[in-house]
């Protein structure tokens, strides 16, 4: 979801609610603790260099119970990361602390920011030499003609 979105959303929401996309609500005291830019400039294992940009959002949960975000403050909280940061309408990616710091993408539903686990990924697959996922299918769903199909007993086998 791009920045852009988020401030729309953000603009007619009555709250400021995240939950996991197993459905497990991020506690409603969370705050946001940066809203920055992070730039990743890389080489990929096929040695492709790489410029990537996000905006990114950390969510830190903290023992103060009566915290509740409202839109307003995390849209002024944006246009201040706008202004400062120069921040461009990029995706969004949100860290928040599981085991680790889990990096998520950003979706909605309607109702809740929801949070997508991201996942690692070879970029130069073919220079890795990882084959192309095969197509799956069931050989039953295989049309056959009859001008070309063997039937038991027709001596084509």
């Amino acid at each position: 979801m791009k920045l852009s979105k988020v401030k729309q959303i953000l603009d007619s929401a009555d709250s400021v609610n995240f939950q996991l996309e197993n459905g497990t609500q991020v506690p409603e005291h969370f705050h946001v603790t940066e809203v920055g830019v992070i730039t990743k400039h890389f080489i990929d294992c096929g040695g492709t260099v790489r410029n990537e940009k996000v905006a990114n959002f950390q969510l830190w949960n903290a023992n103060d119970t009566d915290h509740r975000l409202k839109p307003k403050k995390l849209l002024d909280i944006i246009a201040l990361s706008e202004k400062v940061l120069g921040m461009e309408d990029l995706e969004i990616e949100v860290e928040y602390q599981a085991e680790t710091i889990g990096k998520y993408e950003l979706d909605f539903n309607g109702q809740d920011f929801v949070l997508h686990n991201k996942q690692t990924n070879c970029l130069a697959q073919d220079s890795c030499g990882i084959p192309a996922e095969k197509l799956k299918i069931n050989i039953s769903q295989i049309p056959t003609s009859t001008a070309t199909s063997c039937t038991p007993g027709g001596g084509c086998c």
